[in-house]
């Protein structure tokens, strides 16, 4: 059974940082694509980061560029997501996913998912 538990989500000002986590397991992360994408009542799934299963290829939404990084340890079986320079518009509830499609950027590139974390930057 493949799950994906995301933690580290909360509440912080405009300007703050936070690290999101994401365990899996019964999968190993060095062998899949593995995503955080963020949700907004209303809007579809959309995406922030991604690395590929080498681990050596990252990618990022235009909003992300510069003030996410994405990381993963494969010791841990885990991918991290670390948010800085946090803005209100970067509030939404944060997905994890792990997938092994050619392209990374789509929600239907990946086959299983964790339930979210809740990310609120005030201003």
């Amino acid at each position: 059974q493949v799950q994906l538990v995301e933690s580290g989500g909360g509440l912080v000002q405009s300007g703050g940082s936070l690290r999101l986590s994401c365990e899996v397991s019964g999968r190993e992360v060095r062998y899949y694509n593995m995503g955080w994408f963020g949700q907004t009542p209303g809007k579809e799934r959309e995406f922030v980061a991604a690395i590929d299963s080498s681990g050596g290829k990252r990618f990022y939404a235009d909003s992300a560029k510069g003030r996410f990084t994405i990381s993963r340890d494969t010791a841990k079986n885990t991918v991290d997501l670390q948010l800085n320079n946090l803005k209100p518009e970067d509030t939404a509830v944060y997905y994890c996913a792990l997938g092994n499609a050619l392209i990374m950027t789509k929600s239907s590139d990946y086959m299983f998912w964790g339930q979210g974390t809740q990310v609120t930057v005030s201003s």
